[in-house]
């Protein structure tokens, strides 16, 4: 198998995986068992990557049904809707556009009485995506926080811990402000473990952290006196039980709530997995959970790379090992990338040399930091190519190294996100460096 085949196998399987991802089949799904003819009136809200797909479902299920809507979005596309608005707002840094929306999203969801239903879209993107920052923090002092900790390498379930005690919405409260309306919850999920609470920080689900899980996240990345002093005096003060906290699983919010989990990296993978084995590679996947330093996991795919190649374990040639999950980058230098064309660099320095191997990385959102793609490739002969590949590394400028080279990923909006998606593919002959071993 060349190198040229190899990946578009690669892009096979991974455009398999974002076809599984759509979750406008989900929503249609799940809307049609709702049996919404009971319900006086019906709203219609929600944020994330994927919410103009999630949205034009929604409208095709309910149509009139829908007394009013809104639906938070990196980018609508194509989709242009009647009864619900889609807005455009900033991400992964919150924006005004965002705030704005936000603040409908909250008067929608005040307007819900008893005899009401309220569908609530969430999806990856959803914490950046609606953001009502609880006073007296400020929206300049909120994005603040979020780039500083992006760029300290925390992950998702502590970026969320965060923007949950700094909002109005999250974290269970726009649960709270929907009751006693039935709330239908449906969730695209990009968290490792598909928890609701942690999908788009939960707006609709029971919060399990506090103001003081909180505090040791800032502790803990060294930050606590970096951060605006808004935030953090609210984090103390709320750590000191002198402001409520967000709601618990007790709270009478949640009686009539139900959230759902529709779409999810688990089975994104699995679909990858059928088309592999449709193409005649000897196939594994591995996890669904994959987490930590882009650089570092990176290493030990190229690692198992290397294995298949040289001793046919842990499956032999032809090969395909897939993964999933999210990485995160701690930012050293002043280089344009993210997660997965980091991940790729990096694998491409451990490969080099090997033929007939090819690791691929991309999110299935279309988007991969703040960039126009969604990941890159590697393969054994990278390197060769450009050979200052470390140099691109160490200042995090993955883009421009595979831009030169013509290997990032470009999808366009894929209108999903469940999380990224790492390919190994190994051909039928175990070579290093053009000698059989």
């Amino acid at each position: 198998m060349t190198t040229a085949a190899l990946r578009r196998h690669a892009l096979s399987i991974f455009r398999a995986a974002l076809a599984a991802a759509n979750p406008a089949d989900a929503v249609r799904r799940h809307l049609e068992r709702v049996g919404v003819s009971r319900f006086r009136n019906v709203y219609v809200v929600g944020a994330g990557k994927a919410g103009a797909s999630m949205a034009a479902a929604a409208e095709r299920v309910l149509g009139r049904r829908i007394t009013a809507g809104c639906v938070n979005v990196k980018d609508p596309g194509a989709v242009r809707l009647r009864r619900i608005e889609l807005r455009p707002c900033g991400h992964p840094v919150p924006d005004r556009r965002g705030e704005e929306g936000a603040r409908r999203i909250r008067q929608i969801a005040e307007a819900a009485e008893r005899r009401d239903l309220v569908v609530c879209l969430i999806s990856g993107g959803a914490s950046a995506l609606m953001p009502l920052s609880a006073p007296p923090v400020t929206l300049g002092e909120k994005q603040a926080a979020t780039e500083l900790l992006l760029r300290s390498g925390a992950s998702i379930h502590e970026i969320n811990t965060i923007r949950k005690h700094i909002s109005l919405l999250k974290g269970g409260q726009l649960a709270r402000l929907a009751a006693p309306a039935r709330l239908e919850a449906l969730l695209l999920s990009d968290v490792i473990g598909d928890e609701p609470g942690v999908i788009g920080s939960g707006p609709a689900t029971p919060d399990a952290t506090t103001f003081a899980d909180a505090l040791r996240i800032l502790d803990r990345y060294r930050i606590r006196a970096s951060v605006p002093a808004s935030l953090r005096e609210r984090f103390e003060q709320g750590a000191r039980g002198e402001i409520p906290e967000t709601p618990k699983p007790a709270d009478p919010a949640f009686g009539r709530v139900r959230n759902v989990v529709i779409g999810s990296n688990r089975l994104a993978l699995a679909a990858a997995a059928r088309r592999a084995r449709q193409i005649g590679f000897r196939t594994l996947v591995l996890s669904s959970e994959i987490q930590g330093e882009a650089r570092e996991v990176a290493r030990v795919h190229a690692a198992i790379a290397r294995e298949i190649a040289l001793r046919g374990q842990p499956v032999r040639a032809p090969a395909c090992v897939i993964t999933g999950g999210e990485t995160t980058v701690t930012l050293r230098g002043d280089g344009l990338g993210g997660r997965n064309q980091e991940f790729a660099l990096a694998a491409a320095l451990d490969i080099s040399g090997l033929t007939e191997t090819v690791v691929f990385s991309a999110g299935t959102d279309g988007t991969d930091g703040p960039t126009d793609a969604a990941g890159a490739f590697a393969d054994g002969s990278t390197v060769s190519r450009k050979p200052d590949a470390l140099a691109y590394l160490e200042r995090n400028d993955s883009y421009h190294y595979f831009e030169s080279l013509g290997d990032l990923v470009e999808t366009g909006p894929t209108h999903t996100n469940v999380m990224d998606v790492q390919l190994i593919l190994v051909g039928s002959q175990p070579w290093v460096s053009g000698a059989k071993k």
